[in-house]
């Protein structure tokens, strides 16, 4: 079977929290041509759970994320199965004994990437939708002098009090499966997975998508329960169990300002940003709400706050699955990139 993607050899990846990954990999797709002047490049980080495909509703000739145009890469997150995570590393740091990766980690082996591979020194966008618009955050705060445009998208810089909670829930119910062991299952945690999948319906959709019953009269779902099965079990039963506790982990403790340029003083952090952005929180969006993206504009120089118009929810955001959406978001970026 031959690969979509690529693989950059990392060497010996040392981990914010301390450990080390031999032979380290980082997984990435790119579309486009990289130019003369190495100025095209856009890139667009992955989300939670999701892999490169998952991202390539956004790009595609015509649109703002147009490989005639732009040289894009997508980088895979550390534990989305593709770069290193727990199901393809090897012991000693596989399963549950895999580090625990920052939105930090993820990004300065991205930069490797950016530098090392391609020597890239200039990036005309970075954006990226939920984890995507965390490390989105983290490139501009880490490299200001980098990218021109940022477009972090229902995602934030730091993760809030309230959506840790909720990540809180997500973790338990995957872990109160007797078939996961601790980690160290033999068989699928599947009714670990079907738990997790059902905490999750309640936050990824707002209240009014679900009374305006779009499940079934957009989605095409025979009934709520047939949505909450095929859709939302059917989405997290396929991953595993390892990976998606290690992207957990990452999304609790994502925080721009966590190291040693800002040593934990977040606005500071907000405030060295200098790509013009455009921060777009879904108007309707339970893990990411506007009242945080609106904080994180009014601390930083350059950026416009820009809510998308949606009763989607978080999935305003994203894969691809709301068409008026889709439009919104790439009639914006295509707006920043011609700024």
């Amino acid at each position: 079977m031959t690969l979509d993607y690529e693989i950059f050899d990392l060497g010996d990846f040392q981990f914010q929290r301390g450990a080390t990954i031999r032979d380290c990999k980082l997984a990435y797709k790119t579309f486009g041509t990289l130019n003369e002047a190495k100025d095209n490049v856009i890139v667009y980080p992955t989300w939670y759970s999701g892999q490169h495909y998952d991202n390539e509703w956004l790009v595609g000739p015509g649109m703002a994320l147009d490989p005639d145009k732009y040289f894009i890469i997508i980088p895979n997150m550390f534990g989305n199965g593709l770069s290193s995570s727990p199901s393809n590393t090897p012991e000693p740091y596989n399963a549950d004994r895999f580090p625990q990766v920052t939105a930090y980690d993820n990004v300065r082996a991205q930069h490797r990437l950016v530098t090392e591979k391609f020597g890239i020194e200039k990036i005309r966008m970075v954006t990226g939708w939920s984890m995507g618009a965390l490390q989105t955050f983290h490139w501009a705060a880490m490299y200001p002098d980098m990218m021109e445009t940022i477009a972090p998208f229902c995602g934030s810089a730091k993760c809030s009090r309230h959506n840790f909670v909720f990540l809180e829930g997500v973790k338990a119910a995957l872990c109160a499966d007797a078939a996961w062991e601790n980690g160290r299952y033999r068989e699928k945690p599947e009714k670990g997975l079907r738990a997790m999948a059902r905490v999750y319906a309640g936050w990824g959709f707002s209240q009014d998508f679900y009374r305006a019953e779009l499940d079934l009269e957009t989605l095409g779902f025979s009934s709520l329960e047939d949505f909450l099965i095929a859709f939302w079990e059917g989405f997290f039963l396929p991953k595993d169990a390892n990976n998606l506790l290690t992207m957990a982990w990452t999304w609790q403790n994502g925080d721009i300002s966590d190291n040693e340029l800002y040593n934990g003083d977040y606005k500071k952090a907000l405030g060295a940003i200098k790509a013009k952005a455009y921060v777009m929180p879904g108007q309707t969006d339970l893990y990411f709400p506007p009242a945080d993206s609106e904080n994180e504009v009014a601390n930083m120089p350059n950026a416009e706050f820009v809510p998308i118009p949606s009763i989607w929810g978080h999935f305003a955001g994203g894969p691809g699955t709301n068409p008026d959406d889709v439009k919104f978001i790439d009639d914006k970026l295509k707006e920043l990139l011609a700024s």
